[in-house]
C-alpha cells in the first residue's frame, strides 16, 4: 500500500500538483482541509504537510496511528508537540530558511509603517481627508536599533537596514559577534530597551523566550521608541503592550503575531490607534509559498520512499 500523505494547509498549487504525480506516494486530492475533514483522514496518514493553522497535539496524535512524519512548511515548530510526537515515533522536520527573507522585509515593512504612520495616512485618504499636519513621522537614518535574537532572520534584517546607516544593538545568547561593523552585542535585553529607538523582535517561541519581553521591560522604552514583533505571539506580555500603547508611553508598535491566533475578536489590542497589525502573514509572499513546498515535497518523499530525513526538529 502506497504511504498516504495530506496536506491539511495547503502550499503551492503547482508543487502540490507534482507531489499528487508522484507514482510511489497516495496524495489527498485536496491542497485545502477542514479539521473535520482531517480528523476523518487521520486514521490512514503516514503522512503530513502543514503550515500554521493545523497543531499536531495529543488529540491530532490519537487520531493517527499509523503517522510517521510531520513536515512544517516554514520554520517554527511551535505548534507541534515534538515531545509527544518522539514519544510515538513520529518524525517532525521543518524547511529552516525557506521563508527567512519574507519574515525580514515584514519587520521592515512595519518597522517604516510604525515611522511614517503609513496606514493611518491611507486611512485617512480614503476617508476623504487630508490630515497631514497630524502624520508626521520619524526618519530610520542613523536611529540605533535593537535587534532581539540575532540568528538568520535578524542578520538579514541588519543587512537590509544598513542603507539608513543604523547603530545596531543586538541580544542572542548565542551568538558573540556580528559581522557588521555597525552592529555589536548589548550586555543585556534592559541596555536595549531602555537606549533603542527601534526594537524588532526575531526569536522562536520556545520556554526560555515565552513571556521574555515583560512589562519591566517596556516600561523602559522610550516614549519615541517603536516595537516590532514578526517573530511568534507569546514572546511579548500583550496585557503590558497594551498599557503602554494605551497610555502613550511609546509612540508605537508594529505586531504580525500574537499569543491567540487568530486574534479574537473582542481583543483589546484593536482599539488601539498606534498598533499596526497584520495576521501573521510574515511567510506569506509568494516567492515563500514556493520555497517552503518545494523543500516539504522533497522532504516528504525522501523519508517515506528512501527513508531519509532531512531538517529533523527535536526537543519540546
Amino acid at each position: 500500500m502506497k504511504p498516504f500523505v495530506i496536506v491539511p494547509d495547503g502550499f503551492d498549487k503547482s508543487l502540490f500538483e507534482e507531489l499528487k504525480k508522484c507514482p510511489d506516494l497516495d496524495v489527498h486530492p485536496s491542497s485545502k482541509v477542514s479539521q473535520d475533514e482531517l480528523k476523518t483522514l487521520l486514521p490512514k496518514a503516514n503522512g503530513l504537510i502543514i503550515r500554521s493553522a493545523t497543531t499536531v497535539n495529543a488529540e491530532l496524535l490519537a487520531l493517527a496511528p499509523n503517522l510517521k512524519i510531520v513536515i512544517r512548511a516554514g520554520e517554527g515548530t511551535d505548534n507541534i508537540d515534538k515531545t509527544l510526537c518522539a514519544e510515538k515515533g513520529v518524525k517532525v522536520a521543518n524547511t529552516p530558511g525557506a521563508n527567512n527573507n519574507s519574515a525580514a522585509e515584514q519587520a521592515i515593512a512595519l518597522m517604516m509603517s510604525c515611522l511614517r504612520n503609513t496606514p493611518f495616512a491611507n486611512k485617512t485618504m480614503h476617508e476623504g481627508k487630508w490630515e497631514k499636519n497630524a502624520l508626521t513621522g520619524l526618519e530610520l537614518w542613523k536611529k540605533k536599533v535593537g535587534v532581539v535574537g540575532f540568528g538568520r532572520i535578524g542578520q538579514i534584517v541588519t543587512k537590509r537596514i544598513s542603507g539608513f546607516e543604523p547603530e545596531v544593538l543586538f541580544f542572542d545568547p548565542m551568538v558573540e559577534k556580528s559581522e557588521f561593523s555597525f552592529a555589536r552585542k548589548a550586555k543585556d535585553l534592559a541596555e536595549i530597551f531602555s537606549t533603542c529607538d527601534i526594537i524588532t523582535i526575531h526569536t522562536p517561541l520556545m520556554p526560555a523566550t515565552k513571556g521574555m519581553i515583560t512589562r519591566e521591560l517596556l516600561s523602559m522604552m522610550k516614549k519615541e521608541a517603536i516595537l516590532v514583533n514578526a517573530a511568534r505571539g507569546g514572546i511579548v506580555d500583550e496585557e503590558a503592550l497594551y498599557d503602554l500603547l494605551k497610555e502613550k508611553k511609546i509612540r508605537c508598535a508594529g505586531f504580525d503575531v500574537f499569543a491567540t491566533e487568530p486574534l479574537p475578536a473582542n481583543s483589546k489590542l484593536i482599539e488601539l490607534d498606534n498598533l499596526i497589525m497584520s495576521p501573521h502573514v510574515g511567510a506569506s509572499t509568494e516567492e515563500a509559498q514556493f520555497r517552503v513546498g518545494e523543500m516539504a515535497v522533497h522532504q516528504i518523499k525522501e523519508f517515506l520512499l528512501n527513508n531519509n530525513l532531512l531538517n529533523e526538529v527535536k526537543g519540546k
